[in-house]
């Protein structure tokens, strides 16, 4: 088995977001936006995008919008809570604020809305804040 390629998402390389067709759109202070086109490959049993890809997804674009594109900053998940709202049927828009940065937590809520601009599914998460030191990846 071969690992694909990896693409930039908001300066990090991550295979599984790559895998999942994940599309970095835009990031800044406290914000994060990304796209996740409809594939057949990511669907359950009914059609509708899996709940654990959702829920990867979002734990990936909340995680960025702590970071806001600030490279010295990196996120590890310390919860993450997910109501999932509709079916995931349709290319989906994933939207992530950061209410609270910390020194060492950082609080964040977003969802994910479908083609139609319908909440799919809503997120709250908290990370634990890491400092990269230079030199290290």
């Amino acid at each position: 088995m071969t690992t694909p390629a990896t693409t930039d998402y908001f300066g990090l390389t991550i295979p599984l977001m790559h895998l999942m067709g994940v599309i970095p759109e835009s990031i800044g202070p406290g914000h994060a936006r990304t796209r996740l086109p409809w594939r057949e490959d990511l669907t359950n049993s009914r059609g509708d995008i899996h709940g654990g890809t959702l829920m990867s997804v979002l734990d990936f674009t909340l995680s960025a919008a702590a970071r806001g594109g600030d490279p010295e900053l990196g996120m590890a998940t310390i919860d993450m809570t997910t109501s999932f709202m509709s079916p995931g049927n349709s290319d989906l828009v994933i939207e992530a604020r950061c209410l609270r940065l910390g020194t060492s937590i950082a609080f964040c809520e977003g969802e994910i809305l479908n083609a139609e601009g319908q909440i799919v599914a809503k997120a709250s998460a908290t990370f634990k804040v890491i400092k990269r030191r230079p030199g290290s990846d």
